[in-house]
């Protein structure tokens, strides 16, 4: 599959990054999940918070596929942020089955304070990055993975068949 002489490599240039974007990965997990750990918040709950305030309020379900916690789980988190005042949940205007998930004044004033400090936090990790570079990065990973995602689609159709 690959071997080293020094510090080349002759593996597939699509396994080669991949090994890379893994790594890459990882480490920014690390720092993200050290980052909300500062804060004093599980990534959960962290997530959630995160998700109400930049796309406003959400169904619980939408909340779970969107920081992609399963629907146990996501009942819990939000069980959990109601308990703590930070989130509260009303009935739909257009669905009186659903209830809808929004932040407390005491949630958003929370997590804008919370998200402030990890953006720093990231912002550190990609320091050695210039604007130019994230920029190229930014577009050719999404690139990469709406390419992925239609790999992954055919994929699983030839399966099914």
């Amino acid at each position: 599959m690959e071997t080293r002489t020094g510090n080349e490599t002759n593996a597939a240039p699509g396994a080669r990054l991949w090994l890379v974007l893994w790594k890459a990965s990882r480490a920014m997990e690390t720092v993200a999940r050290a980052s909300v750990d500062s804060l004093g918040l599980c990534l959960s709950d962290f997530a959630v918070l995160e998700a109400l305030l930049h796309k406003g309020p959400l169904p619980v379900n939408e909340i779970g596929r969107k920081v992609m916690l399963t629907s146990g789980s996501i009942t819990t988190a939000v069980d959990r942020l109601a308990r703590r005042g930070w989130v509260e949940r009303r009935a739909s205007g257009t669905d009186r089955r659903s209830r809808v998930v929004h932040l407390t004044p005491r949630g958003r004033a929370l997590i804008r304070r919370l998200f402030v400090q990890h953006e720093r936090h990231l912002e550190q990790a990609v320091a050695a990055l210039s604007p130019s570079e994230i920029g190229a990065l930014t577009r050719g990973l999404r690139k990469l993975g709406l390419a992925a995602e239609s790999v992954s689609k055919v994929a699983k159709e030839r399966k099914s068949e």
